[in-house]
């Protein structure tokens, strides 16, 4: 709750009366407009459209009136003019395009020039019953709605240019109008924390290296005098790497709520704009306003926006207006002007294709890696995302961690934000352990769809191949331990077998090669068993073709290139980094390394043909197994690693997850 100063009540109704209400030049626009279109087209004051009003010479008057046209005649003495208003029935004699049912009524403008002429004609033909109807002397004509007539439509259009002017340079009215005399200001927000919205460091959990640099940054800005008597400087910037959802904003955030300083936060992506030349504008303005109210923090979010490295040749189609904006980005963060007391924080997952020059120390003297959470950080995060959900007292938080290896702290976020609405969506008090189980499903392998039509052989074939993969990974002892494995159709899946794979640092070529073997026992088990092979594989050839390469060109362990790397790490070099004979020989040990697991798939399943038969069947009647069903049948792993304790600990069989494989060619 935010404190209030209690020398100064609020009262929030004493406040909307006292304010007086605001004059809107809007509608002023609204009513000049609506006064001059009901007088042009109602015809007030004699006013009618260009179609019913006729300019006649003073013959063709006389032989109007000569034809009994003239319905009444006023004459404005002072003009040297008149109007003669034309009978009904003969409108259309004199005006042939006069709309039909209009009730406006048309009349023609004479000019006469004597005075005394005119009456003396007119009385001649009263005397001869010609004109029978009114005669009218107005000795003023009406000039001001003449004028209004004449120049209206002017007017409008000029109070329309000044309405649309104010709209536009006011912002729209709106926050997120452009300002099109300002195009060239910064959008950078300035960021007012109250003790509502406030988040610390206590509300980012795990990350404990990361929060510690940063942290670093607040200190100083606190205590500068602690650093600046020993002599050292504060960094320039800091720049947050890595994947997304890894909490690298909600760093940012946390570095607003503890800083007591001002915090001016921007996209990359605001910086550029159709406009040539405004990014670099935009630059100079940010860091103008920086200076202006240091010492302060700059928080670029997705930086690889702007700031991607030039390109090396015009030729190759390089941005100038992305690239002059980036010059000017360099420039403010390390010139020849200061930028004291001016911190720049920036975040983006693709430090690889960042511009060099950015990345030098005087610039981001910092690279601050946020990388995905161990089962500890893991643990940290549940806690901190559980705290607004009703869950039951005996859910275990150490457990919901080891079930979500690889996950980020955004995943886990969704998770619990998952758990809670499938327990909603069956009538729960609280949250339970397996609607945390249904939510890691969902969001991994999607929605369950039962009611999906199978053939029995397709239904056999899948069952098959999903008793390839669990049959393989039993007897490998570097191979994930199997968690549960499906045949119920899930989301864009028609089967899946999950494993709990072990958390390493490193891996080995030999843990490599029993990944990839077991990822081919589908594809073998359909072989063998079926005598034929279906497209239900694809997922898995493509994770073992990317592997394989990886393992090659990548990571040197080829017999043939071995201790080789041809990794290219830069973005605009199009060619690969090894000749063509060497491109057929990575093709080739390519080849040969996915054929090797593929027989020694093929070779495993023969020697426990009884036993995938017996798993295969089992799938066909349950649709689901779990890892307690795998051991009936082939007894215990005979290697046991830190994921099967792991999953020993577990009391119920479906309590597990993490590494999915699809079998209907599409990947999640």
């Amino acid at each position: 709750m935010s404190k209030q100063n209690p020398k100064k009540p609020i009262n929030r109704k004493n406040n909307k009366k006292g304010k007086k209400p605001r004059f809107s030049i809007t509608w002023l626009y609204i009513i000049i407009a609506v006064v001059l279109g009901w007088m042009y087209f109602n015809g007030e004051g004699g006013v009618a459209s260009g179609e019913d009003i006729k300019q006649a010479t003073y013959s063709e008057f006389k032989q109007y009136v000569d034809k009994g046209y003239a319905s009444r005649i006023e004459v404005m003495k002072d003009q040297g003019s008149l109007r003669m208003y034309v009978k009904g029935e003969h409108i259309r004699d004199v005006f042939p395009k006069h709309k039909k049912g209009s009730t406006v009524e048309p009349y023609v403008v004479v000019e006469f020039g004597s005075v005394d002429k005119l009456e003396d004609f007119i009385d001649q033909k009263q005397q001869e019953q010609k004109f029978q109807g009114e005669l009218k002397y107005k000795e003023q004509s009406n000039t001001f709605w003449q004028i209004l007539i004449n120049f209206g439509p002017f007017l409008l259009l000029i109070f329309f240019w000044f309405f649309i002017m104010n709209r536009v340079g006011s912002g729209g009215g709106s926050a997120g109008g452009m300002n099109i005399f300002n195009v060239g200001r910064s959008r950078a927000q300035k960021v007012e924390v109250d003790d509502e919205t406030k988040v610390t460091f206590a509300d980012v959990a795990g990350q404990a290296g990361a929060k510690q640099e940063v942290q670093e940054i607040v200190d100083f800005l606190k205590n500068p005098k602690r650093y600046t008597e020993l002599g050292g400087k504060i960094p320039k910037g800091a720049l947050l790497v890595g994947p997304p959802g890894t909490g690298k904003t909600l760093l940012a955030k946390a570095v607003a709520g503890e800083a007591d300083v001002p915090f001016f936060s921007m996209s990359g992506s605001d910086f550029v704009e159709m406009f040539v030349g405004v990014g670099a504008s935009r630059v100079r303005d940010l860091f103008r306003q920086a200076k202006e109210a240091s010492p302060c923090i700059i928080f670029i979010d997705e930086i690889d926006a702007v700031g991607r490295a030039r390109a090396r040749n015009t030729m190759m189609g390089g941005n100038d207006e992305r690239e002059s904006t980036l010059n000017q980005l360099l420039t403010e963060m390390d010139g020849f002007g200061t930028n004291s007391g001016v911190i720049i924080l920036a975040a983006t997952n693709r430090a690889d294709i960042l511009d060099k020059a950015l990345l030098r120390a005087g610039r981001f003297d910092r690279q601050i890696h946020v990388d995905l959470p161990d089962v500890n950080e893991r643990k940290a995060i549940f806690k901190v995302h559980l705290r607004p959900i009703k869950v039951d007292k005996d859910l275990d938080i150490d457990f919901l961690a080891r079930q979500t290896p690889g996950f980020s702290g955004a995943d886990i976020a969704n998770v619990c934000n998952e758990a809670a609405l499938i327990a909603a969506r069956h009538n729960k008090k609280s949250v339970s352990k397996d609607d945390f189980l249904a939510a890691v499903d969902r969001i991994i392998g999607g929605l369950e769809k039962k009611t999906k039509v199978l053939t029995d052989e397709e239904k056999r074939t899948i069952a098959l191949h999903e008793a390839g993969h669990a049959t393989i990974s039993w007897h490998l002892q570097y191979a994930n331990p199997l968690v549960k494995v499906t045949i119920v159709p899930r989301g864009r899946a028609l089967g899946a077998a999950w494993y709990l794979p072990e958390e390493r640092q490193i891996t080995t070529k030999e843990q490599m090669l029993d990944e990839m073997c077991a990822l081919l026992g589908g594809r073998a088990a359909e072989e063998l068993f079926t005598g034929h092979i279906s497209s239900g594989a694809m997922n898995d050839l493509e994770r073992v073709t990317k592997q394989a390469y990886g393992m090659i060109a990548y990571m040197g362990m080829s017999d043939r290139l071995p201790n080789l790397c041809y990794y290219n790490n830069e973005e605009y070099q199009f060619s690969k980094p090894y000749s063509e004979e060497t491109a057929r020989l990575i093709d080739q040990e390519v080849q040969k390394m996915i054929a090797e697991q593929y027989e020694r798939a093929k070779t495993l399943l023969l020697e426990k043909q009884a036993g995938h038969a017996q798993l295969a069947q089992m799938l066909v009647d349950r649709e689901v197994i779990f890892a307690d069903d795998v051991k009936d049948i082939f007894g215990p792993r005979p290697w046991t690693s830190r994921s099967d304790e792991i999953m020993e600990d577990s009391e119920e069989p479906d309590e597990n997850e993490q590494k999915e494989e699809n079998h209907d060619g599409e990947t999640n």
